[in-house]
């Protein structure tokens, strides 16, 4: 790509960038076209949290191909302290691009040093590496991008190019621009979520963002199967990333006395309890955006049960009362895939986590007994096409799962 192509894919890029909401979805976004822009065959992102930098998102076309189509490269997160000794460190440190043509060639008196343990683990060999910072307008260090190994016409490994710095530069900028608006989004969002944390201690920031990230992989597998034009499965999982981490928002609405009542429901408080569904849709009633649409769909539908069981049925978020009655006048219930797909994905990935996770009226369930209990409910509570693809990315989802971890 010649160098007037590349600036003008990058402007183009800025402009889509936008687009994305999701903090999660941009930065895999953001590491994708910043490989592209130099043809670089892996990558990494850190995010910057303190004084620490988060590993957060990796990117392999090598080790990917070696997988079946549709399954996704799992690595594992971590945090390390921003000092000059690593090369994300040192760049973060600094604010200086580091272009390193072979990263086991590093002089020994270098102030930063290659650590090849991930090499020896995944079997692959880093050469050349571009490691550039995500800046705020004040210089402020928000990560680092670092891309990995360039290839070149013939698929060898090549050094990264001095000319190639100013364009990785240059997004990195955009892409930083970017970046800032969409923590803003997500530090919205888990304020919200802090809302109902001070109702409910289960709703942490910690288990919506494992419920959204679950949702997000049972959701790209489902439309994977069904050949949904890529465009539009990014799309929908930016929105569904989002619209999950608020599946419980209504329980605001609901009383200390019920929410956090330590014994059993009688019938009365049970149906008030319900009522959080079409309470935290109507927060998204006034629909404005896709993502209102979604957000709506799960907060209404993510406890209605595949065999019908569920609730709260055929339901006017607006009133509260049944659009369709049963014979007792109650809202006929949602069975199948009456249910949208959406709330159909959250239901599964909340009841997973909730399973997984200890709570005050209850220790986390052993791994066998939460997975023999989700197969026992394929058919009755959800969609047994979800169980399926849940349990072929089961994997994925462990990975997610150590992402997130519960705050002690």
């Amino acid at each position: 790509m010649e160098n007037e192509e590349k600036l003008q894919e990058i402007l183009r890029l800025g402009s889509e960038l936008n687009n994305i909401q999701d903090l999660d979805i941009l930065l895999e976004r953001i590491l994708l076209e910043a490989r592209k822009t130099v043809n670089a065959e892996a990558g990494t992102i850190y995010v910057r949290d303190g004084d620490d930098l988060i590993f957060s998102h990796a990117q392999n076309d090598t080790l990917q191909k070696k997988l079946p189509p549709g399954q996704k490269l799992i690595y594992s997160t971590f945090r390390a302290k921003i000092n000059r000794e690593s090369i994300a460190g040192y760049v973060a440190s600094t604010g200086e691009i580091l272009n390193i043509p072979d990263v086991y060639a590093i002089p020994e008196d270098s102030p930063y040093h290659f650590d090849p343990s991930y090499d020896k683990i995944s079997q692959y060999k880093t050469t050349s590496m571009l490691t550039v910072p995500l800046k705020t307008n004040r210089g402020d260090i928000l990560g680092v991008l670092q891309i990995i190994n360039a290839l070149g016409n013939d698929g060898k490994v090549y050094s990264f190019d001095s000319d190639d710095e100013p364009f990785v530069l240059h997004f990195a900028n955009t892409a930083s621009m970017v970046l800032q608006r969409a923590q803003m989004t997500r530090a919205l969002i888990l304020r919200m979520i802090r809302m109902a944390e001070l109702r409910d201690p289960k709703e942490t920031g910690a288990h919506v963002n494992r419920v959204a990230s679950y949702a997000v992989e049972i959701y790209e597998q489902w439309a994977f199967r069904r050949n949904v034009p890529r465009p539009e499965i990014d799309r929908n999982r930016d929105i569904l990333r989002m619209a999950a981490m608020l599946h419980d928002v209504g329980k605001v609405a609901i009383s200390d006395l019920i929410l956090k009542k330590p014994a059993r429901f009688n019938d009365d408080e049970y149906e008030i309890m319900k009522s959080h569904t079409y309470l935290g849709a109507r927060l998204f009633g006034n629909k404005h955006s896709e993502f209102d649409e979604v957000a709506s769909v799960v907060a209404l539908t993510h406890h209605e049960n595949w065999d019908g069981t569920g609730y709260p049925g055929d339901m006017d978020i607006v009133t509260g009362k049944p659009i369709r009655k049963d014979r007792e006048g109650r809202p006929l219930p949602l069975t199948g895939e009456e249910i949208p797909i959406w709330g159909r994905i959250v239901a599964l990935a909340d009841v997973y986590d909730a399973l997984c996770s200890k709570r005050v009226y209850k220790e986390a369930w052993d791994e066998d007994s939460v997975l023999k209990e989700i197969r026992s409910l394929s058919g009755k509570k959800f969609d047994p096409e979800l169980v399926d693809i849940f349990f072929g990315c089961l994997d994925v989802l462990r990975s997610i799962s150590n992402r997130y971890p519960d705050e002690e």
